[in-house]
């Protein structure tokens, strides 16, 4: 009961904050943060003067249940006002291992449609935390903007289910929604990939191994939002931002030990995208980024190779904004800009 409150209480009071003229939000960021040529986003700012005051705990005393629970409260906090959308549907789809939790996004638009465009997304989190419910609020948006279905994919985590499990789940995940496309409502023809942060990887990574496969069904599309594309290097901003912009350097390490463990294969192109030998055949793709992000470089760097191998890429930053902007749909405009930014591309990517 008390914890309900608390959670209550912080959801009033960041909607509150908000809802502030931008000279109030001034007086609580304090002065502009700004570095390697960036400055960051006022309501941004805000947000992580809030956060300072909920630091996770440090890697040696954090648990798996106890980041799980810490994100589920922090989307929560938020999240915005909830989206409406035509109708969500509880479902199933094929893993490596096991049926997985699926969750459907039907848009008013497809409603009625025999067979509508259907984005199958892998939700962010480390490839350790995050849910159906910790990212509704950006599937609903996606859905929304885009006119497509959108097939959220609830594949197993780590530690209990290490490299490579999540990945194996997400390719799984994908030519189920394939071979289940009139079950879903969805032309085969038109299945997107996406995903953001450790979801933005296996969306990279299956785009990848659907090309490498002979004769099966391909992604038509991949958005990667802030995707982890490469363990094998520390990228400048992993240096630059490894403190202070929410996602930190303790925090990745963690994610990373659990994700791969002490003898993980971190050259893998599975585990690291990037280094992958030949991506000439994948999906075209958007690849966002975020300024103030330790994950940026990498992403912009898979975004640079896709078109250097002739892939037809987007890259597009978002300068002011850190790591998991996406769930942030209280006080400014900008994320829901974003995502509506995101959802137009999918669209076009998507209109057969």
């Amino acid at each position: 009961m008390q914890s309900d409150l608390t959670g209550r209480l912080e959801i009033a009071a960041v909607r509150a904050i908000g809802a502030l003229p931008p000279g109030a939000k001034r007086r609580i960021a304090g002065a502009p943060i700004r570095r390697d040529g960036l400055e960051v986003d006022l309501d941004t700012q805000v947000l992580l003067k809030l956060a300072e005051r909920h630091p996770p705990p440090p890697a040696a005393s954090r648990t798996p249940a106890g980041a799980r629970e810490e994100l589920r409260r922090s989307a929560s906090v938020v999240a915005g006002a909830p989206i409406a959308i035509a109708s969500v549907h509880e479902t199933t789809v094929a893993g490596a291992e096991r049926p997985l939790r699926a969750r459907l996004y039907v848009p008013e638009e497809a409603q009625h449609a025999s067979a509508s465009p259907l984005i199958v997304y892998y939700h962010g989190g480390g490839w350790v935390v995050g849910d159906l419910d910790t990212h509704d609020q950006p599937c609903r948006l996606l859905a929304n903007a885009s006119g497509a279905r959108v097939l959220s994919v609830d594949y197993r985590l780590a530690p209990e289910h290490r490299f490579p499990a999540p990945v194996d789940d997400a390719l799984a995940a994908f030519y189920d929604a394939a071979a289940s496309a009139e079950r879903l409502g969805a032309d085969p023809a038109r299945i997107a990939v996406a995903g953001d942060s450790a979801g933005g990887h296996l969306a990279a990574v299956t785009a990848q191994l659907a090309a490498a496969a002979a004769g099966g069904p391909m992604p038509a599309f991949q958005l990667l939002i802030y995707p982890a594309t490469d363990f094998s290097e520390m990228t400048q901003s992993r240096l630059t931002f490894a403190e202070g912009f929410l996602l930190t350097k303790d925090s990745m390490d963690w994610y990373e030990e659990q994700f791969l463990g002490p003898d993980g294969n971190r050259r893998d192109p599975r585990a690291s995208p990037l280094l992958a030998r030949d991506l000439s055949a994948v999906a075209p793709a958007l690849v966002v980024t975020a300024g103030f992000d330790p994950l940026r470089d990498e992403g912009e760097a898979y975004a640079a190779r896709l078109h250097a191998s002739g892939v037809r890429t987007i890259l597009r930053r978002h300068p002011g904004y850190v790591h998991g902007f996406i769930h942030v749909l209280v006080g400014g405009t900008g994320p829901r800009q974003a995502l509506a930014e995101m959802g137009g591309v999918l669209r076009a990517a998507l209109a057969g």
